[in-house]
């Protein structure tokens, strides 16, 4: 599905069409999944944990452009980090990153990576 022209911002339609971190990770150490049921956003991490940093980070998933642009905004984020700061990444971040102010209606599209991050760092 196409996004209308000018509904998002260019860091959002250029992450949604060419994502850099959408795909399986073979050999991911821990993995972690959980669906919006407002909108139906589904969201698939898989992080491969090495010497206590996230060595490699990919994402799977039917979402909508801002929640595929967050996930992969997230990964590029933590992708060399240590786990304490992988985990420190906050909604902020993503905003400031993906250049927008998000309606309240719609930041659970922002946020779902998120909590599948730190669901999958506590199953670590």
């Amino acid at each position: 599905m196409a996004a209308p022209p000018g509904l998002y911002t260019s860091v959002i339609r250029d992450r949604w069409r060419k994502p850099r971190f959408r795909g399986e990770l073979p050999g991911a150490t821990v993995t972690a999944e959980d669906v919006n049921p407002l909108c139906g956003d589904r969201v698939r991490l898989a992080l491969r944990l090495e010497d206590g940093a996230v060595a490699q980070a990919r994402f799977t998933g039917d979402s909508c452009a801002i929640c595929s642009a967050s996930a992969d905004v997230l990964l590029e984020k933590i992708q060399g980090r240590r786990v304490p700061e992988a985990a420190a990444v906050t909604t902020e971040d993503l905003l400031a990153t993906l250049e927008t102010d998000i309606r309240p209606t719609r930041m659970k599209c922002v946020t779902l990576p998120l909590s599948v991050l730190r669901a999958a760092l506590r199953a670590a």
